[in-house]
């Protein structure tokens, strides 16, 4: 990676103090949460619908490797996908890399060339890569065939959606982990009464949480009736 490269990138992105594995409610993903903890698979590819936890386990394998020293890059290429492909130099030197929103650069020879060269450079280096998109690799549109194959190297995890239990047992979790009590009704008032993606309600939890130490109220049916008024 270029020096200009590597000035930039820290104040382009960072990560979600939030987004851990002990913050994430799995469901029906338990599978794809004890591979990335346990880094069994040199390359993980995930996708899913947005809102299904996509960015938040890549986050969380990236906190995970850089609380026990190792060096971690997560790339949003959303966001990203203005600089240049050279913005993967190196990064085999990494002990794991995570690449979110593979769809951004679909179509883009330079990108995909630049990701394929990865792929190999971090088999060759031991080093581990997860890749995220809105859809499995043959649908997202990529125009290098070769690509395609690298991605489905190791598993390709579909991450299934939140039933509305598990949608309330979300966000009692993150409540939990932010020292709040939010009980079984409040959880499911929210539900039936505010945004139904999870990052909405995990906005409103944020806000809930805001206003709540503010006045020093409890979370009730009233008082989340009142904030959502």
């Amino acid at each position: 990676m270029s020096d200009n490269l590597r000035q930039q990138l820290p104040l382009r992105i960072g990560l979600r103090d939030s987004a851990t594995f002990a913050n994430f409610f799995p469901g029906g993903n338990a599978a794809v949460c004890h591979a990335l903890q346990q880094r069994s698979e040199p390359f993980i590819y995930l996708w899913g619908a947005g809102g299904s936890g996509k960015s938040h386990l890549l986050q969380a394998a990236c906190h995970a490797v850089s609380e026990g020293g190792g060096g971690a890059a997560y790339l949003p290429l959303g966001e990203l996908s203005a600089m240049s492909p050279q913005l993967f130099e190196g990064m085999e030197q990494m002990a794991l890399v995570c690449i979110d929103e593979l769809e951004a650069i679909a179509g883009e020879s330079a990108w995909e060339q630049a990701l394929f060269h990865l792929y190999n450079r971090m088999r060759d280096s031991g080093s581990h890569l997860v890749v995220a998109g809105q859809a499995a690799p043959s649908a997202l549109g990529l125009q290098l065939p070769d690509l395609v194959s690298r991605l489905s190297w190791g598993p390709v995890f579909q991450l299934q959606g939140l039933d509305d239990e598990g949608k309330a047992a979300a966000l009692r979790l993150r409540a939990a982990q932010r020292g709040m009590e939010m009980p079984t009704e409040v959880a499911g008032y929210l539900l039936n009464h505010g945004p139904r993606d999870m990052h909405a309600l995990f906005a409103l939890l944020d806000k809930l949480d805001e206003v709540s130490l503010a006045a020093q109220r409890k979370l009730t049916i009233p008082f989340v009736r009142e904030l959502i008024r």
